[in-house]
């Protein structure tokens, strides 16, 4: 069975180049345009990792990956950051908050691929 990738990006044009990306790989994808959007989605589907951007309306990455760890169902989900935030401070708070990984914009369709394949 396939498994299920959740894009969360304010961006139409990343959310498809992930989607495109992960697609390739014979995943499926489904996609928010912010944490909100994202934790709406989440209590109806099933999903096996995150990738969410921080910079976005309503309930940024930060907050999200806040909901998602206090959240018992959703303690060990792979979630990974993908942001053009790239100072220390951002990436320490974004893995310190419980990101498993890091991934600082602009970024290749390789690179994802290949971060997304550690954890599922």
């Amino acid at each position: 069975m396939s498994k299920t990738v959740m894009v969360v990006d304010d961006s139409s044009a990343i959310r498809k180049f992930v989607m495109f990306a992960l697609r390739a790989r014979g995943l499926t994808v489904v996609t928010a345009q912010d944490g909100m959007e994202a934790l709406e989605k989440l209590a109806r589907a099933r999903v096996d990792l995150v990738i969410t951007d921080l910079n976005m309306p309503k309930l940024d990455g930060f907050g999200l990956l806040r909901a998602l760890r206090e959240d018992a169902d959703y303690a060990d989900l792979p979630i990974i950051i993908l942001s053009s935030l790239s100072s220390q401070e951002e990436q320490r708070q974004g893995l310190e908050l419980g990101a498993n990984a890091y991934l600082v914009k602009p970024f290749d369709q390789k690179r994802i691929q290949y971060e997304v394949s550690k954890f599922i």
